[in-house]
């Protein structure tokens, strides 16, 4: 079996949210997001949002399989995360980055809540 590798630029930038300075990472690609996706086989979906990411989450392996299955899962590391946001150049999400190896990259916006209610996937 073969591997691939992609590069994605992310690009540091500020933004301004509730009058505070929020550092995050914009991707340099746009990604469909699945509305409260029940496991990955629900993630995709319609539209090119910006992604903002705002931190990175490394799992095992078998933590992100568990995440995965079940996204509509209450997770105390997502509590009062994520968001939308406008900028001059368009509007975008704020996301916890979710990685593990040998799994696809998923980008998660709780919106706020405690479950991944907006997910978008990368590889």
């Amino acid at each position: 079996m073969s591997t691939m590798t992609l590069t994605i630029e992310r690009t540091p930038r500020t933004l301004t949210i509730n009058g505070q300075p929020v550092v995050v990472e914009e991707l340099g690609v746009r990604l469909p997001f699945a509305r409260k996706p029940v496991n990955l086989d629900e993630v995709g979906g319609h539209g090119q949002t910006k992604v903002f990411v705002t931190e990175t989450r490394v799992m095992t392996p078998a933590e992100f399989d568990a995440f995965a299955r079940s996204l509509m899962a209450s997770r105390d590391w997502l509590a009062g995360k994520g968001g939308g946001v406008k900028d001059k150049g368009g509007s975008g999400y704020l996301c916890v980055e979710v990685t593990a190896p040998g799994r696809p990259y998923l980008y998660v916006n709780p919106e706020g809540s405690d479950y991944a209610r907006y997910v978008a996937r990368l590889g």
